[in-house]
C-alpha cells in the first residue's frame, strides 16, 4: 500500500505497483484513452506525477524494446521513462495483445517507476480542475512523509536534463536536411520527417544554430522540439531563434510545444504558465485563416499571450474550447510553429501533414466550402413498424432530428405509420402523415407539403432505401425537393458492394474480400474462387437479415435462396470469423471538419452480428497505434465518401498484428449511433440535423457544457458495457444461436469504474431474474458444443465453465472472445467463491472483501445469495 500527499494537505491512499520507491513532482492529468506506453515515455512529462482519467490502464500491456529502420525506438518516445511516477484507477494484471511483452507493472518495476493504483482518479482530476496544477509526493507505506519534501519541478532546468549531449544524425543521405533542436524531442517527430524523405541531424537544445554566421552550408529547415518545463528556462535557445530569425534569408522553420513558446519568446512575445495545462487526445483547435476545426493531442503546461505578439506574426490555430493559442504564423516568411503534437504517438493524426508544409515551405491551406440556403420546411422520413432486429433507436433519431429543426424555426413534416413513438407525439413535428415509407405514399405527402429539403438518415434502412428510390424515379428532382445531409449518390455508394469497393481502392483502403451475385449461380461462383467458408449477406437490408456462414455448396445454395426472398442482391464474404469487430462513430460536416465521438470493441469475434454481440465502449484491447490507425482510416472514408452528418463504420482488425479490413460503412444514424449517444453524452441524431442544414460543426455548442464546442471527441472516465435483450422464448421453434443475423429486439446499456461492474449492471437488467455474472443459471455439462455454436445463454455458460475449472486459453480456442475480457469475468467468478467460503458463519465478511465485491460490480443481492445460499 502507499499513499499520495498533495500540496494542499490532501492524501489518497493506494495500492502500489511498480517500483517501491518514493516519488515527488507536479501532479497532472491526461485525457486520453490510450497511448499510456507513449505518455510516459514522452519528455514533456519529465518529473510529473501522471494521472490517467481513464481508469482501466495497462490492459495491451508493454511491447518489447526495438528499433525501427532509422534506429528510432519502435514503440515508445523515447529511451527511458520521465514520469515521476503513474496514478492510476486499475492497472490490469493480465493484459492481453499480439505486441506485449510484459505488463505495465513489470515496466515500471524496470525503470524504477512507482505507480499507485485503486486511487479515485476522478476526485482527484476534479481537485486539480479546480485548484491548478499541486505538486505531490508519492509514498509507500512507512515512509515518514517530513522524509521527502515537495519539490516544484518548473525551477529545474529540465530541457538540459532531457536533451541528448551530442548531435546524431538519422536517414543519413536524405534531402531536404532538417536540424532538429532536442529540448525534450518525441521519436515520431523524427520519423515523420525521415519518412518523407529529409535528413535529420538532432542537436543539443543549447547547439549554435547560426555556426560562422551562415547557416546554408549545415541545414535547410529548423525544427524546434517539444520540452518539459517552463521556456523561460531556454535562454541559451531562445537567442539563437532571435538571431537565425533575423538571418537575411532564414530557412523554414516549425516549432512544436515549447518549440512553439520558444519562437514567441524569440519574437519579445509573453508566455504564462496555465491554470492545469492541456494534456490529451482530444483538443479542438480551428485554423483561423479556413475556420476548419482539427483533433489534435498535446501536453504543456504554458502558452502564448498572442496579445505581445509583433508585427507580421498572427496565430495560427486557436484553441476551440479555452480560446488560448495553438499556433503561430509569419505573413511573409515561412516560420510557423504550433502549441499542440501533429506527430501524435499517442493521439490523432489530422495535422501530420505539417510536416509536409516545413519541406514545402508552405504554411498549412485549406479552402472553405461556401454555405447552402437554408430550407424553410424538411420532411423526415420515419423508420416505420418495428420488426426483429430494431430497438427504439430510430424514433430516437428522429425526435432529436425535429427538436434540432425546431430550434431552427424550421417547420418539420414526418411520416411514420409507427404510433408507438415519441417523434410521432402531439406536439413535436408541426404535421405528422401515419403511412407506409413507401415510394408511392411518400410522393402524395411531397404534393401536397411541397417540402423544400428531405432527411433520408433518421429512419433506417427503410427510409434510405425509399429516398434511393424517389431519386433514380425522378420525384425529388420534380418537386426540387433537396436532399439534406449526406447525398444519395453517397448512400449508393456504401450500399452497392462493388461502388463501394472501387471507391475503398482510390483511396487505397481495403474491404472483406467480397463478391456480388445476383443468382444462385454467380453466388456459387463467388465462393469457389473466394475459399470456404463464406458469409453469405442481403444486399440493402437492415440487421444482417438473411444472412450466414457456408462452409459447403449445400449450405450456400440454402443460404442464398433465403437472402433472395428479401433481396436482388447478394453479397459473398471471406469469413474473418474470429478477428475483433470494432465500430467507430464518425460526424462531419459540409465543410470536412470531421471527428469520431466513440469508437466500439465487440465482445465476440466477428461472426456474430454487433447488434448479438456484448458491446464495449470504449475499446479496451486496441493500442495507441491500432486505435488511431482505425480512426484515421475511418475519417478518411467518410471524407472521401462525402457523408455529412453522421455515420458509423465497421472494421475487422486482425488479433495477431495491424491488419485491417473495412466491413461496412453505414451512411446514416444506427443502434450502434444510439449506443455511442448514450455512452458520450454526445447528442449524434441532434448534430446531425444541425449538420445537414449546412451549420459548421465548430459553430455547435457542447450540450454538456454549454460553453464549449461541439467539434470535439469524447474522452470517457468509465467503461460502458451494452448487452442485447433476446425474446426468443416467444417463438418456440426458433433456434436459440446467435451469429450473422440480428434476433434481439432490445439492449441495455450500463456503466462502471471497471468493466466487471459494468458488465454485471447490464446483466442484471437485461433479466430481472439475474443477479449477475451467475454460474448456476447454466450447467457445465456441455460446454464445449455450447461455447463452439454460441446461444443467447452463452454469458452464462462462460460463468459455468470459469467455475468448472476451464483454463482462459481453453475458453479462448472455444470462443475466440479476447483473453482480456475472459480474465475480467474470472475476477467475478473467482470473488463469488470467496464470498462462498464465508458461508455457515465462517467469520464475519471482512471489508476490504465487501468492497472489492462492490469494485466488482456485485449486488447487495447477489452478495447476500453468495453468503448466505
Amino acid at each position: 500500500m502507499g499513499c499520495l500527499v498533495l500540496q494542499d494537505g490532501s492524501v489518497l491512499r493506494g495500492r502500489l505497483f511498480g517500483a517501491a520507491a518514493t516519488a515527488v513532482g507536479e501532479v497532472v492529468f491526461q485525457t486520453g484513452m490510450v497511448g499510456y506506453p507513449e505518455a510516459l515515455t514522452d519528455p514533456s512529462y519529465k518529473a510529473q506525477i501522471l494521472v490517467l482519467t481513464y481508469p482501466l490502464v495497462g490492459n495491451y500491456g508493454v511491447p518489447r524494446d526495438e528499433e525501427d529502420p532509422y534506429g528510432l525506438s519502435r514503440w515508445f518516445e523515447s529511451n527511458k521513462i520521465h514520469v515521476a511516477a503513474l496514478v492510476v484507477g486499475e492497472c490490469s494484471e493480465t493484459p492481453s495483445h499480439w505486441s506485449a511483452a510484459r505488463s505495465l507493472h513489470q515496466w515500471l518495476k524496470e525503470h524504477n517507476v512507482p505507480g499507485l493504483q485503486g486511487v479515485d482518479t476522478r476526485a482527484l482530476t476534479k481537485k486539480i480542475r479546480e485548484k491548478g496544477a499541486l505538486l505531490g509526493k508519492l509514498l509507500p507505506d512507512g515512509t515518514p512523509e517530513q522524509s521527502v519534501p515537495f519539490e516544484d519541478p518548473n525551477t529545474r532546468h529540465l530541457v538540459q536534463e532531457v536533451s541528448l549531449q551530442a548531435p546524431r544524425v538519422f536517414n543519413a543521405g536524405g534531402w531536404p536536411r532538417v536540424m532538429a533542436v532536442d529540448c525534450g524531442l518525441k521519436h515520431n517527430q523524427v520519423r515523420c520527417l525521415c519518412e518523407r524523405g529529409a535528413a535529420v541531424t538532432v542537436v543539443p537544445w543549447d547547439h549554435p544554430l547560426d555556426p560562422a554566421g551562415a547557416w546554408e552550408p549545415y541545414f535547410d529547415g529548423l525544427l524546434v522540439s517539444n520540452g518539459p518545463g517552463d521556456p523561460r528556462q531556454c535562454g541559451q535557445t531562445v537567442r539563437a531563434l532571435r538571431r537565425l530569425l533575423g538571418a537575411p534569408r532564414a530557412p523554414p522553420l516549425l516549432g512544436i510545444c515549447l518549440g512553439h513558446q520558444l519562437l514567441a519568446l524569440a519574437l519579445g512575445a509573453r508566455t504564462y504558465k496555465m491554470k492545469y495545462g492541456n494534456r490529451g487526445h482530444n483538443q479542438p483547435c480551428v485554423h483561423e485563416d479556413t475556420r476548419r476545426c482539427f483533433m489534435t493531442a498535446q501536453n504543456h503546461g504554458f502558452a502564448v499571450d498572442t496579445a505581445t505578439l509583433p508585427p507580421g506574426w498572427a496565430p495560427l490555430f486557436t484553441n476551440a474550447n479555452d480560446g488560448s493559442n495553438e499556433g503561430l504564423v509569419h505573413e511573409h516568411k515561412p516560420f510557423f510553429s504550433v502549441q499542440f503534437h501533429p506527430e501524435h504517438h499517442a493521439g490523432p493524426m489530422d495535422l501530420e501533414g505539417l510536416f509536409d508544409r516545413l519541406q514545402e515551405r508552405l504554411a498549412p491551406g485549406l479552402v472553405p466550402v461556401p454555405e447552402a440556403p437554408r430550407p424553410r420546411k424538411v420532411l423526415i422520413l420515419g423508420s416505420g413498424g418495428l420488426s426483429i432486429g430494431q430497438a427504439g433507436e430510430f424514433d430516437y433519431s428522429g425526435s432529436q432530428a425535429i427538436k434540432a429543426l425546431k430550434e431552427e424555426n424550421i417547420q418539420t413534416v414526418l411520416i411514420n405509420p409507427n404510433i408507438a413513438t415519441v417523434q410521432t407525439s402531439k406536439g413535436l413535428a408541426d404535421r405528422v402523415y401515419f403511412l407506409p415509407i413507401t415510394p408511392d405514399y411518400v410522393t402524395q405527402v411531397i404534393r401536397n407539403e411541397r417540402p423544400d429539403g428531405v432527411l433520408l438518415t433518421f429512419g433506417g434502412q427503410t427510409a434510405l432505401n425509399c429516398g434511393v428510390q424517389l431519386t433514380q424515379g425522378g420525384v425529388l428532382e420534380r418537386y426540387r425537393v433537396r436532399v439534406l445531409g449526406t447525398p444519395v449518390t453517397s448512400i449508393e455508394m456504401t450500399e452497392d458492394r462493388k461502388v463501394f469497393v472501387q471507391k475503398m481502392e482510390e483511396i487505397g483502403e481495403h474491404v472483406a474480400p467480397s463478391e456480388a451475385a445476383a443468382s444462385l449461380e454467380q453466388a456459387q461462383a463467388a465462393a469457389e474462387r473466394l475459399g470456404y467458408p463464406v458469409l453469405v449477406r442481403s444486399a440493402y437490408a437492415l440487421g444482417g437479415l438473411g444472412s450466414g456462414f457456408a462452409s459447403s455448396r449445400e449450405q450456400l445454395a440454402a443460404l442464398v435462396s433465403q437472402a433472395f426472398a428479401h433481396t436482388s442482391q447478394v453479397l459473398v464474404d471471406k469469413s474473418l470469423q474470429g478477428w475483433k469487430e470494432i465500430e467507430y462513430e464518425v460526424v462531419r460536416d459540409a465543410y470536412g471538419n470531421c471527428v469520431t465521438v466513440c469508437n466500439m470493441e465487440n465482445l465476440d469475434p466477428l461472426g456474430i452480428h454487433t447488434g448479438e454481440s456484448v458491446v464495449v465502449a470504449p475499446s479496451q484491447t486496441l493500442n495507441d497505434r491500432e486505435y488511431f490507425m482505425l480512426r484515421r482510416t475511418a475519417i478518411k472514408v467518410v471524407q472521401h465518401l462525402g457523408i455529412v452528418g453522421e455515420c458509423n463504420i465497421q472494421f475487422a482488425l486482425s488479433p495477431e498484428s495491424e491488419q485491417y479490413y473495412i466491413i461496412e460503412v453505414n451512411a446514416r444514424l444506427s443502434r450502434s449511433s444510439a449506443l455511442a449517444s448514450k455512452a458520450t453524452g454526445y447528442p449524434l441524431a441532434y448534430v446531425a440535423a444541425k449538420l445537414a442544414l449546412g451549420i459548421p460543426l465548430p459553430q455547435l455548442r457542447n450540450s454538456v457544457t454549454n460553453c464549449t464546442t461541439a467539434n470535439f471527441e469524447p474522452s470517457l472516465d468509465y467503461c460502458v458495457v451494452k448487452i442485447p435483450r433476446w425474446d426468443l422464448s416467444k417463438f418456440l421453434r426458433v433456434s436459440t444461436n446467435i451469429g450473422s443475423s440480428m434476433k434481439s429486439v432490445g439492449e441495455v446499456m450500463a456503466i462502471g469504474r471497471s468493466f466487471e461492474e459494468a458488465f454485471q449492471k447490464a446483466l442484471r437488467m437485461v433479466d430481472e431474474n439475474c443477479v449477475g455474472f451467475d454460474h448456476t443459471l447454466k450447467a457445465a455439462s456441455d460446454v464445449v458444443r455450447e461455447l463452439e455454436t454460441p446461444t443467447d445463454k452463452r454469458l452464462f455458460v462462460l460463468a459455468a465453465a470459469l467455475r468448472a475449472g476451464y483454463s482462459i486459453e481453453r475458453l479462448y480456442e472455444l470462443t475466440k472472445i479476447d483473453r482480456w475480457f475472459l480474465h475480467k469475468m474470472k475476477n467475478i467468478t473467482e470473488h463469488a467463491a470467496l464470498l462462498e467460503s464465508f458461508r455457515g458463519g465462517q467469520g464475519a465478511l471482512p471489508p476490504a472483501v465487501l468492497l472489492r465485491a462492490k469494485q466488482l460490480g456485485f449486488s447487495d443481492k447477489q452478495v447476500a445469495q453468495a453468503v448466505l445460499r
